[in-house]
């Protein structure tokens, strides 16, 4: 196993993975998340990652492959909260955040073919997200930047956003999109060493 496919078109999942040294290629699923539904934000996040993944695996035809599926939600009072649809959303959004905490979630499916054989993990991940008590003129400031249009509740912490984002609690990776721990600790569950997926070898 020397590669993983990314079935995220996420620049900033991307980024976490190449960052660490991983051998990654993309290819995106074009999955319609829109009328897929779910009991709670987890779940939700979780089947929409593996929809994902499963999705791109028939368009993997060569050798054996690692492939990962992800989604991100911003659970804020038990309801999910994704790309704002306008920008009128993202600043009610944030209205609704600041100086308050919510749960980031971020569903991670792994796809692991070799020769004849695939494996399939499934886990979620959760990091409590505090954000700072922003005054009107910050949050129209920062939703007239359009970076909130593109991410999962209307922020992030490796952007323009970072001020406004006080602490996390738990992997600050989940954030960004995906946890690097929880996908090492998949690909040990079918027996692939973290290491190999290194673009290179040490």
């Amino acid at each position: 196993m020397d590669r993983l496919v990314l079935a995220s078109a996420s620049p900033a999942r991307l980024q976490t993975l190449q960052s660490a040294g991983v051998a990654v290629s993309v290819v995106v699923s074009g999955v319609d998340e829109s009328g897929v539904d779910a009991p709670d934000t987890a779940t939700l996040v979780a089947e929409l990652a593996r929809l994902k993944a499963e999705a791109v695996l028939p368009l993997v035809q060569d050798g054996d492959v690692a492939l990962l599926g992800c989604d991100s939600l911003l659970d804020l009072d038990g309801t999910p909260q994704g790309k704002p649809a306008s920008r009128q959303e993202a600043s009610e959004a944030w209205r609704r955040m600041r100086g308050r905490s919510g749960t980031l979630l971020t569903g991670h499916h792994l796809i692991v073919r070799r020769g004849s054989l695939t494996e399939r993990v499934t886990r979620t991940a959760s990091t409590t997200v505090f954000f700072a008590d922003l005054d009107d003129d910050e949050i129209d400031a920062y939703v007239g930047t359009g970076e909130p249009d593109h991410v999962a509740g209307a922020f992030t912490i490796d952007g323009l956003g970072g001020p406004f984002v006080t602490r996390v609690e738990g992997d600050p990776h989940t954030v960004v999109g995906l946890s690097l721990p929880l996908l090492r600790a998949m690909l040990r569950l079918v027996g692939v060493r973290w290491y190999d997926l290194w673009e290179a070898r040490v």
